[in-house]
């Protein structure tokens, strides 16, 4: 891991790199397997203050209607209404309010997560994963994020009862992301 990130007294301002970025849910099907997805665009921004991270913040958002399971009915049917319901509700948003160190290159981002016009305070648990200069000489940096979430606090409450007992879909939406970013000039 090379380090390529401004000193550490520097605030240094990131933007998202969609093309090397990744957003995925898993969710279980019929209790007991699991389904992923992946929303194709995002874009966000990164404030990074390696010496008060405190002042750190971090804004996304994300094309609801870009989330592909690999099942195109799936997929029209998570668009509907009866899920994200993409045509009222077109964006997925996170705002973060604080970050909490943990450790070198880790800590836990809390913000204001809104889906399906809902919001709600989430924690993810994060690290910086490395940072370098790209072969154009531009500077990027890696950061990685879990956590998981009752889809029905966001009004996400469709569901179908299994005749042997149980649900068609999990409550609980585990949300990984994998993201790349690319400093900004001051």
């Amino acid at each position: 891991m090379t380090s390529a990130t401004p000193s550490a007294t520097a605030t240094a301002a990131w933007a998202i790199d969609p093309s090397h970025s990744v957003v995925e849910l898993a969710v279980k099907h019929m209790m007991f397997s699991t389904v992923k997805g992946r929303f194709a665009r995002l874009s966000g921004a990164i404030v990074l203050d390696e010496a008060n991270l405190n002042s750190s913040s971090v804004t996304a958002e994300i094309d609801a209607a870009s989330i592909d399971t690999g099942e195109p009915q799936r997929d029209a049917h998570l668009r509907s209404a009866d899920f994200l319901d993409v045509e009222r509700f077109p964006t997925i948003a996170f705002r973060s309010t604080g970050v909490v160190p943990r450790g070198t290159g880790r800590f836990v981002l809390v913000g204001d997560l809104t889906i399906h016009g809902v919001t709600r305070e989430v924690s993810l648990e994060a690290e910086l994963a490395g940072t370098g200069t790209d072969p154009w000489g531009g500077q990027r940096a890696g950061f990685a994020a879990t956590t998981a979430i009752n889809r029905k606090d966001f009004g996400l409450t469709w569901n179908q009862a299994l005749e042997a007992g149980g649900v068609l879909v999990s409550d609980q939406v585990k949300i990984s992301l994998e993201i790349q970013a690319t400093l900004q000039a001051s």
